[in-house]
Formats: C-alpha cells, structure tokens, sequence
C-alpha cells in the first residue's frame, strides 16, 4: 500500500483530503483479515516533508528512479519470501495523481525551473494536467515485480473521487480474495 494511505503526513504539505490516515481502505483490509505491507515513499525519502508539489517528469531521472529501485528492494524480497511460504499477494494500492504512485493517472506538465519572477507562472501551473500513465515509483515497482516473477494486480485511491474509489477498491479487494 502506498505510503500515505496509512501515513497522510507524508504528503506535500496542504495536499491531503483526510487526517492521518484513509481508514475507509484500512478497514476494508482489515474486515477481510489482509495484512498490509507500507511501501515507502520516495519522495519523503528524498526529498522530506518541506518539499513543492512535482509532476512526473522531474521525478523521471536516473537518480531518482534508481532511489526507487533501493528502497524497493526490501519490499520485493519479503513478496518473495511470504509467496515462497504459500501467502497470497491480492495486490497493490497506489494513490492516483500522485507523480510517484500513481496507477492508471499521475500529474504531468512542464514545470521546472526558479519559480520567482516568472512571467509565464500561471500558464505553467494551467498546463499541469492528469494523464493516463503510472507514476515514476509505479513503474519501477512494477519492473521490479516483473524481474522477480511477483505478478499482482494494481489498483489505486482517487482522492479526486475518494467515495467511488474506496467503493472500487473494496471490490478489488473482494474478487482478489476469491484467486486465492
């Protein structure tokens, strides 16, 4: 599960809709008896809490893909681990917008750049828009996931629409329970 789906703290500062915690999803989890493994947040990681807002493609450099992969690595290698003794895996959450863990959107746009005295700053901030592609942290969770044999699916939290995704995730969680 994404990082802050348990732990709201770690996003950018004013940019979550709930306190502490999506207990709507924890509770799903919990009525159903999943455990829950947090995954890290790589953007807390590098860059902690006093961070700006970002869109995928500052995230979209060999360095910060490569501080994905190492803190993924612990997390792969307990899959392999609890798969090897007969646990079932139903899946992953991510949280959709987010340029890290973003699903099946993530925000985009061009923005860069020393943000004072630009003339053309709002026309920046106008053109940063959702797209239909996995964050940075996604994409390489699920390259990983692919390397190491670890086939689950991927679903993800739309704070956007936060009722109709947490109704869509109990129904993931629902039929990912029954492929055991």
């Amino acid at each position: 599960m994404a990082h802050c789906i348990l732990n709201a703290n770690a996003k950018v500062q004013g940019l979550c809709n709930y306190s502490s915690s999506m207990i709507e999803v924890i509770n799903a989890l919990y009525e159903n008896d999943i455990g829950i493994i947090q995954l890290p947040c790589p953007e807390m990681t590098i860059y902690g809490v006093k961070r700006w807002g970002h869109v995928k493609e500052q995230f979209d450099s060999p360095h910060f893909r490569e501080q994905c992969r190492q803190i993924i690595r612990p997390i792969v290698d307990q899959l392999k681990d609890y798969t090897k003794n007969k646990y079932h895996i139903i899946g992953v959450i991510g949280v959709d917008g987010s340029p890290s863990c973003g699903v099946g959107k993530t925000c985009s746009g061009d923005w860069g750049g020393e943000i004072s005295g630009r003339q053309d700053l709002m026309s920046i901030v106008n053109n940063v828009m959702c797209v239909k592609q996995p964050g940075v942290f996604v994409e390489e969770l699920q390259e990983l996931f692919s390397k190491n044999n670890i086939d689950v699916p991927f679903t993800a939290v739309d704070e956007v629409n936060a009722v109709q995704s947490i109704n869509r995730i109990k129904v993931f969680i629902k039929e990912n329970i029954k492929h055991q």
